[in-house]
């Protein structure tokens, strides 16, 4: 666990809203390579699956519980996300599951406002001691549907959810309340930075209506002393590997070439 990646200051902000944005955690061609790979990637385009807003339009997204050798296991292993996931959460963590969220030019639909452990509560965790990296693979601006986050609620404890569209929102009394308590904050980022959240921060992303992509890879990430008590859709604790950091360009070049030599790979 290496709290020197952050300042006191930093954990300290962290700890009261709920988020930290990290500029430049990856370089360009270590985020051009995932980007390039996530969109050449069938076996990803054959996992990936649409959720309904609720707003007339539809969030596409892929969702993987295991790690394998390639950019997307090596980025969530990186000790740069791991160390710092650590020292912000207090404990060992270990990879609960990873994501790319495919929001589409013109077409790329909204998050409702929501809570991620207000989805895994349900799975088994009892604590909220659990968080999210989500790199910008595109620049995430707000006419592309950044994520929006109200700074501190996560300090408001879980919240219940129910549907919206096909998504899973919180309840949208208490998000009304909580608007009017807690500054919204607009993530926009380059690609290759980052922001790292908490599991009980309320956030959001509106629709893409703008000419330009914003595709997001999270890793999710669960810490050890929260190990889920029962079986659900995501893993319990198994000890996580880190790798270091130049496996990310490593594995990423290998992928790539890979991909354009063998495009049904």
């Amino acid at each position: 666990m290496s709290a020197e990646l952050f300042t006191a200051d930093e954990i300290n902000r962290f700890q009261q809203d709920g988020f930290l944005i990290v500029e430049g955690l990856f370089s360009q061609e270590e985020v051009t390579l995932l980007g390039q790979i996530g969109r050449a990637d069938l076996a990803m385009q054959q996992a990936t699956f649409s959720r309904a807003d609720g707003e007339g339009g539809a969030v596409k997204l892929s969702v993987e519980n295991e790690l394998h050798d390639d950019i997307y296991g090596a980025i969530a292993r990186s000790q740069r996300v791991v160390d710092r996931m650590e020292a912000l959460l207090g404990d060992e963590v270990y990879h609960y599951h990873h994501k790319m969220i495919q929001k589409e030019a013109k077409v790329g639909g909204a998050w409702a406002w929501h809570q991620d452990y207000g989805y895994w509560y349900n799975n088994g965790c009892l604590f909220p001691d659990m968080g999210s990296c989500m790199i910008a693979v595109d620049r995430a601006t707000r006419e592309n549907g950044c994520l929006q986050v109200l700074k501190g609620s996560h300090l408001m404890g879980r919240i219940n959810h129910g549907p919206v569209g096909d998504q899973t929102g919180a309840d949208p009394e208490r998000v009304e309340a909580a608007c009017e308590r807690f500054e919204l904050v607009y993530c926009t980022l380059e690609p290759g930075s980052a922001v790292l959240f908490h599991a009980n921060l309320l956030h959001r992303s509106d629709q893409n209506k703008s000419e330009h992509p914003r595709w997001g890879f999270i890793c999710c990430y669960n810490t050890r002393h929260n190990d889920p008590y029962k079986e659900s859709r995501h893993p319990r604790y198994t000890p996580l590997t880190k790798c270091d950091d130049a496996e990310v360009l490593t594995v990423g070049r290998a992928q790539w070439e890979q991909l354009q030599s063998h495009p049904s790979v």
